[in-house]
């Protein structure tokens, strides 16, 4: 046991430098084969099936995100508060929000499911999905909806593998899911002649395989963190923080749902079905490097949250700024691959000339300002770690709903199906402006003491007079942190640190 809490405990005394390589990394790695992972399927569907069931499987991305907001909502806001809680050596409290994490991903996980089938068709149609590209999609999402609990428990289980000092473990869970897959799909799509449909079982097979090698790993009762019997039945109080602080990627991945909606109804009217099936090509190549980029935010979330709950706060920006600039030039390098390699990419999907075309076309447009984008995303996650809810969602939200849907509209009907692909750019580099600009006045509030040894983050009195802000940094006042965001006014992660013990 005492070896396991040195390994938590050297996110408070480790170099940061060599902490976020050493968290990032086994993160990235992740994130890049679960990139590859969702390629796997596009690229033996558009080979194998067609391009029309490429088409098809585009339609289903706003599902997949909308499936995606609810597993993030408890994974994400579960392994931010067990990071805080493990800081705060509470380690009653982490155990009993990893089993609430449990519970509540199959509950939302069930609800999910039953509802999208029961409305499965007209909500493809809803989501874009035509005569043509509605057969495919449907059989796709029929087995994926059948097996949403456990991708829920698989991701969820992944970000508390995180939170518990395992990088490493979520990593190697990731990977085996993308060699399985990788295996399963040429099986099931050629040899068992199931389509589009045995590259959803391949999936939901592989995730499986991997969230029973995860729950292995959780009942080692030799760790310090494991499930047990009791920590299973919903407590309110940490059902409202996970959500809480959840409420901030499932936003993200709602919005996401919602713009990539209205995406794909332009595309389909201004250029057909083709189009939509290009947008799902360039979006695959695109997320190679978005997911690199949360590779390094998840690596740096446990030890901002950490760090956070234990009130160093020189080491959680210290890890800010190092995550800064491994995103930029991790989006630069994106950036140069789709500009100049475009052809290169495309040709992994299709054979099909019309196809191709219209994605390298799109896809060159769509990772236009790439470069300025990474620091932007790190932004918004790092208001997100460390529980600045409000402000991390207006972040999420800028970038996919706020400027984006709006230019979408305009652009469309002024310059049709080019006004789709333009909007994509324009409405990153608003937002990339917007989020240094919160940042800029984040880091007003507070001036680092260079005279104190212990390098604090002192707050600066902004609104003496206001009640909320006081009862904000109530906790650590005169020193100051931060929190995630919300559609609704959340506690913030102040005041959840200084809940009583009976949150336990």
């Amino acid at each position: 046991m005492t070896d396991k809490k040195q390994t938590t405990l050297e996110l408070g005394t480790k170099p940061v430098g060599k902490l976020l390589t050493q968290y990032a990394l086994p993160s990235i790695v992740a994130m890049v084969a679960s990139s590859l992972y969702n390629m796997v399927d596009s690229i033996f569907i558009g080979q194998g099936v067609g391009p029309m069931a490429i088409a098809g499987l585009a339609i289903t991305f706003p599902f997949m995100n909308l499936s995606g907001a609810f597993g993030a909502a408890v994974g994400v806001g579960a392994s931010t508060l067990i990071s805080v809680r493990l800081g705060q050596k509470r380690y009653d409290s982490a155990q009993n929000i990893l089993g609430n994490c449990v519970t509540l991903n199959v509950i939302i996980g069930v609800l999910f499911a039953t509802v999208c089938l029961l409305f499965l068709d007209p909500i493809l149609y809803f989501f874009g999905a035509s005569e043509q590209t509605l057969p495919y999609a449907r059989e796709y999402m029929e087995i994926i909806l059948l097996g949403n609990v456990i991708t829920h428990m698989y991701f969820g289980m992944n970000a508390i593998l995180r939170a518990a000092s395992k990088p490493k473990h979520a990593m190697y869970a990731t990977m085996f899911t993308v060699v399985m897959n990788t295996i399963l799909d040429p099986l099931f799509i050629y040899t068992f002649d199931m389509g589009i449909r045995g590259a959803a079982i391949a999936t939901i097979l592989s995730q499986f395989m991997a969230m029973c090698w995860q729950f292995w790993l959780l009942s080692d009762k030799h760790e310090l963190l494991h499930l047990r019997r009791g920590i299973y039945a919903i407590k309110k109080k940490i059902a409202r923080e996970i959500i809480g602080i959840g409420i901030s990627p499932f936003a993200m991945n709602a919005c996401a749902c919602l713009v990539v909606i209205f995406i794909n109804n332009a595309l389909v009217k201004y250029g057909g079905d083709l189009a939509v099936g290009a947008y799902g090509i360039g979006n695959r190549i695109v997320f190679i490097f978005v997911m690199i980029n949360m590779g390094i935010n998840q690596g740096m979330q446990p030890i901002a949250g950490y760090n956070f709950g234990a009130k160093r706060y020189d080491r959680m920006m210290q890890a800010v700024k190092y995550a800064v600039v491994a995103a930029t030039v991790v989006m630069t390098i994106g950036w140069g691959v789709c500009q100049f390699m475009p052809d290169l990419c495309v040709s992994l999907f299709t054979n099909d000339k019309e196809l191709h075309d219209i994605a390298v076309h799109g896809l060159r447009i769509n990772a236009a300002v790439l470069p300025i984008i990474g620091y932007q995303m790190v932004i918004t996650n790092f208001f997100q770690s460390i529980g600045k809810a409000k402000i991390s969602i207006f972040l999420s939200l800028s970038r996919q709903l706020l400027f984006l849907i709006p230019l979408l509209v305009l652009l469309s009907n002024i310059i049709g199906v080019n006004g789709v692909w333009l909007a994509l750019p324009a409405s990153d580099l608003i937002a990339a402006v917007v989020a240094a600009w919160f940042m800029i006045v984040y880091m007003k509030r507070f001036r680092i003491s260079k005279s104190q040894q212990t390098n604090v983050i002192q707050v600066e009195e902004i609104a003496p007079d206001n009640e909320e802000f006081h009862r904000s940094y109530s906790y650590y006042t005169p020193r100051s942190g931060a929190a995630p965001r919300g559609m609704a006014p959340q506690a913030g992660a102040s005041q959840m640190i200084d809940e009583e013990q009976d949150a336990v």
